[in-house]
């Protein structure tokens, strides 16, 4: 029996700048300069979807 695939999230720094890029599951892209704000539109993002298609 093999595991359920997990979701993976990811915020880069991009070098020389303040800027975060930050990549959803999906693959939808976001970039912002606020950590905070970040996490947030990540961890938001899958329900934005959920609620757009329904």
């Amino acid at each position: 029996m093999s595991a359920p695939a997990k979701e993976v999230y990811r915020i880069e720094w991009v070098p020389g700048t303040d800027t975060l890029h930050g990549t959803c599951h999906c693959g939808r892209e976001h970039t912002g300069q606020d950590p905070v704000e970040m996490w947030a539109w990540l961890l938001d993002h899958p329900h934005r979807i959920q609620e757009s298609t329904s």
